[in-house]
């Protein structure tokens, strides 16, 4: 267990030396367990996430979105304060394989499993459409038509709702004592410079700290602002830039195509020309979808809404489903949206083989009385 931890804040970026010094026994370290509970709580905003994670569905959601993949922090320095290897010998390359084939079925399993969910979702939706007391929903969650079919689940649900309003309480009472939590962790901190614990880290980043300042929050904000504006002009007049380069590269490469296809009368010419410009319009729908602004990138929870052709040209999901602001986007848009990211990491991932296949034989020509015979 306390391997675990140590990994696991490692993996989210924790750079405190003390705490991965810690014996492995629990016997020292409470102090340290309390100064990485607190970097949590004000990295990952914990308990946020534990109300999202707790809260009651009672109509039918999927989670979109829209953005780009980051990691949760930085992975700069994990190098140097990593934890101790669980693994005593090294892994076997076919163990590996059998893993990669394990998690590839259990991927292509899931896929299976949704896609069924999805026509079960779309069964009740249709069935049930018309039925609900709000006209602009129409019809009935899952939830919503086993507690029909299933009166008594009502005190099930009841008593969910109940421990849902007991964490909105308790987290209503943090906000309130949350400055004064953040003052005593101020104080430990002092309290642990004091004793000459915390030389070594101060000596190497003496400004830096992973708990927020009381007293420094508004000039910090207000700095940032300012960086964030100068930012988006620079971004504007890149983009500008780069709609006048990318104009200019499509009449050239216009103008070289035609040239090319007079010269070149071949069968497969007309096959490669329509891959080409398969091609390029997805490197400029990446273009677009990288300079968009960042208000079109959504991500979160959204509720399902079932919208026939016969009824509305709208489908997928809704905005005044209920006065809740949830986001309305449809589901052409995400297809679109995950095509032209699908068209990035292909690129990136050819990319990346031709940079090992490089390496492989920069290392093959070292070797003596060996031949490689690429896959």
């Amino acid at each position: 267990q306390i391997r675990f931890v140590k990994s696991a804040l490692w993996y989210y970026g924790y750079g405190r030396p003390e705490f991965y010094g810690l014996p492995c026994d629990g016997s020292t370290g409470s102090r340290e367990l309390l100064l990485a509970f607190s970097w949590l709580l004000h990295r990952l905003r914990l308990p946020e996430q534990l109300l999202a994670w707790d809260r009651v569905r009672t109509g039918d959601e999927t989670s979109v979105c829209m953005c780009e993949d980051d990691l949760p922090c930085s992975q700069e320095g994990r190098t140097e304060m990593a934890p101790e290897c669980s693994l005593e010998d090294q892994v076997d390359v076919r163990y590996l394989q059998w893993l990669s084939g394990r998690l590839r079925f259990q991927w292509q399993s899931l896929h299976a499993l949704q896609q069924e969910q999805c026509k079960l979702l779309h069964k009740i939706h249709l069935f049930t459409s018309g039925c609900h007391m709000d006209k602009i929903l129409g019809h009935y969650s899952v939830t919503e038509t086993d507690l029909i079919r299933r009166p008594e689940n009502y005190k099930q649900l009841l008593e969910l709702l109940e421990s849902e309003t007991v964490q909105l309480e308790a987290f209503l009472e943090w906000k309130q004592l949350e400055q004064i939590y953040w003052q005593w962790m101020e104080a430990v901190l002092d309290d642990m410079s004091e004793e000459g614990s915390l030389c070594k880290s101060q000596d190497a980043h003496p400004k830096k700290s992973p708990l927020p300042k009381a007293g420094s929050c508004c000039h910090w904000a207000g700095s940032l602002m300012g960086k964030i504006d100068r930012l988006s002009i620079d971004l504007m007049s890149v983009h500008d830039q780069l709609q006048e380069l990318v104009t200019h590269r499509q009449s050239t490469w216009y103008e070289k195509v035609k040239t090319r296809e007079e010269e070149l009368q071949k069968e497969n010419f007309s096959a490669a020309a329509t891959k080409t410009r398969e091609t390029v319009k997805l490197k400029l729908l990446d273009i677009t979808f990288r300079c968009a602004p960042a208000k079109k990138r959504m991500h979160g929870s959204c509720r399902l809404v079932f919208r026939s052709k016969d009824s509305t040209g709208k489908r997928g999901f809704s905005r005044s489903v209920c006065k809740e602001p949830i986001p309305a986007v449809s589901a052409t848009e995400v297809i679109r949206e995950l095509q032209v990211r699908k068209a990035s990491l292909e690129r990136e991932l050819k990319q990346l083989q031709e940079e090992c296949r490089q390496r492989m034989d920069e290392i093959a020509q070292g070797l003596d009385g060996v031949i490689c015979i690429s896959p």
